[in-house]
């Protein structure tokens, strides 16, 4: 009996390398798993921005929804009309408008160093490390989307209506191509 694991272990390891073989791309198969601390200063700080953007927007959303707003926000990136590092799309503002409402939010501003050491900021902070290393691996749950709003606004928005996840509802411009092989860090 105790042999069974190795045995299983050895047949996975040669499936694995068969598979290599014969050209099959593993890549976007097998997540990347890491942790925040194994990452760079700077990939770091882009983390953190990605993390607080999640935290404020839909820290109370369900998964799906934390992980919608983290797509929306990389969307931004990739597709090159917005800023150019996940920091500069969460801090971005048209005129005085903030592109995410809780960075013009005084109040809020005020609580970022006091959230860093809570249990929910850190599974939000696992889970922006795992998008920003395996982005391209996953499916995006916002189909796209480079904008959203919660359900009790209305903006008037022109843009084609893709999915409500949790209390948001998500939208792609028709100007926004995601080039989902771009580098984002």
């Amino acid at each position: 009996m105790r042999s069974r694991p190795i045995l299983l272990s050895i047949a996975f390891s040669a499936l694995v390398i068969s598979l290599g073989m014969v050209n099959i791309d593993l890549h976007g198969l097998m997540p990347f798993k890491t942790s925040y601390s194994n990452l760079s200063k700077d990939v770091q700080k882009q983390v953190t921005c990605l993390a607080e953007n999640i935290y404020f927007e839909a820290a109370h959303e369900p998964l799906d929804g934390k992980k919608a707003v983290a797509f929306v926000t990389i969307n931004r990136l990739q597709s090159g009309n917005y800023a150019h590092t996940i920091c500069d799309v969460v801090f971005q503002k048209t005129g005085n408008t903030c592109q995410f409402s809780w960075y013009c939010d005084s109040e809020i501003l005020r609580k970022r160093l006091t959230i860093r050491d809570t249990i929910l900021y850190n599974e939000i902070r696992d889970l922006a490390t795992y998008m920003v290393v395996n982005y391209e691996r996953m499916k995006d749950v916002t189909k796209g989307a480079t904008y959203y709003h919660a359900d009790y606004v209305n903006p008037g928005w022109n843009l084609k209506k893709i999915e409500q996840i949790g209390r948001h509802i998500f939208y792609k411009s028709n100007k926004d191509n995601i080039d989902r092989n771009k580098e984002i860090i």
